[in-house]
């Protein structure tokens, strides 16, 4: 760790290869090193050299980046943030870096993207944080073949849009791209997500600080949405999609909808506009079956609180009980249900394990696991049964 140490140069020839042969990792960050022809005299000694920083300098562009390609044959991490680079200046020391991977540029000059020709195709994690990005050359990098990490993070960005593909195919661009981040931005319409669901590989997103409102302007609501759009999704915001979350944000999804299918032309061939709105709709009718008249009327607050559900208990490790149907608000907590499975059967709540399975998902079986959700969270409906387990 050389970061702030003033250093301003290689010292004498082959010192630091006598010395210090077997560094992996080095941070010149703020140093006095004033061009890439004294890095390179540097970085030369070093063989294993794997990750270098250089954050907070001032560079001076080589004569001809080529002829230090062997200086950082080793290099797969490279941090240049704060250095008042362009695109076009990093893409002229490109050929210094041939096994990148990894470039972290965040806070530089960087506003219009050019096609990398023949530099960076090795690279896999791209950071761009906090430069002011002009959004349609955003494409411009589309076509790295191993890019799986991008970081658009505070960069402006509002739209996006993959013309090659229609709503519900997969773009031929950013083709190994899984983990995407355009936290902080601009971004305000729902058709972002659906031009990101076109994504090929997409299954990991951080969306945090935009401002993509549900109609009823719950931030938990827009998160469904969220995933229930992205059906490639197993992570959102760092959190991961547990497979009853996603069942859940689907289902709601099919009814915050339904009159607006309907009205649209419904089973047969919903209009263009609503399939462009829309592209998932039609696959999770496929998934789950349409919605019912009655769920696509909106409740209000104090009608879904009071909303009773017809719910079964069985007993499937003992054959001798008979089921008990009751009647449940939606709105009941998991612990209050085994409350009162405990006074029916004297078990103590800690030891009961409770799932459930739906009408509409024939075969699977969902586990309650944690005490605090609501029913509704769960999304079981009228009829459902719940599979009732003790230690």
């Amino acid at each position: 760790m050389l970061k702030y140490c003033e250093v301003n140069g290689p010292g004498e020839p082959g010192e630091i290869r006598n010395t210090t042969p077997n560094i992996e990792f080095l941070n010149l960050d703020g140093s006095l090193l004033t061009s890439w022809e004294d890095v390179a005299a540097i970085t030369k000694q070093l063989d294993h050299l794997h990750e270098l920083h250089l954050s907070e300098n001032r560079l001076r562009l080589p004569f001809d980046p080529s002829a230090h390609c062997l200086d950082f044959s080793s290099l797969k991490t490279l941090i240049l943030n704060r250095c008042e680079l362009t695109w076009k200046q990093i893409l002229e020391c490109a050929p210094m870096w041939p096994q990148l991977e990894h470039l972290s540029v965040e806070y530089n000059q960087i506003a219009e993207l050019q096609r990398p020709e023949g530099v960076l195709q090795t690279l896999v994690h791209l950071d761009l944080y906090g430069n002011p990005l002009v959004q349609d050359s955003l494409l411009s990098i589309s076509a790295l073949p191993r890019l799986d990490c991008l970081n658009l993070t505070a960069t402006g960005i509002s739209a996006i849009q993959f013309e090659d593909a229609p709503p519900g195919h997969h773009t031929s661009m950013f083709p190994a791209l899984t983990h995407l981040i355009v936290d902080q931005n601009n971004i305000t319409e729902w058709s972002v997500v659906n031009e990101l669901s076109k994504l090929p590989s997409l299954k990991k997103l951080s969306c945090r600080g935009n401002r993509l409102v549900s109609s009823d302007g719950n931030p938990a609501t827009a998160n469904q949405m969220l995933i229930a759009k992205l059906g490639q999704l197993v992570t959102l915001n760092g959190c991961g999609i547990e497979p009853l979350e996603r069942r859940g944000a689907e289902l709601d999804y099919i009814k915050m909808f339904g009159e607006e299918w309907l009205k649209a032309g419904g089973p047969g061939h919903p209009s263009t506009h609503f399939t462009n709105q829309h592209p998932r709709y039609q696959e999770l009718i496929n998934k789950y079956g349409a919605p019912e008249e009655g769920e696509l009327k909106k409740p209000g607050p104090s009608v879904l609180k009071n909303q009773l559900l017809k719910i079964t208990f069985t007993f499937p490790d003992d054959s001798s009980r008979k089921p008990i149907e009751k009647r449940l608000p939606a709105s009941m907590v998991v612990q209050k249900v085994k409350g009162l499975l405990y006074r029916l059967l004297k078990v103590p709540p800690s030891d009961l394990r409770l799932t459930y399975t739906s009408t509409k998902m024939v075969g699977a079986e969902f586990e309650l696991s944690n005490d605090l959700k609501t029913l509704q969270f769960y999304s079981i409906e009228d009829g459902d049964q719940i599979l009732v387990r003790w230690s």
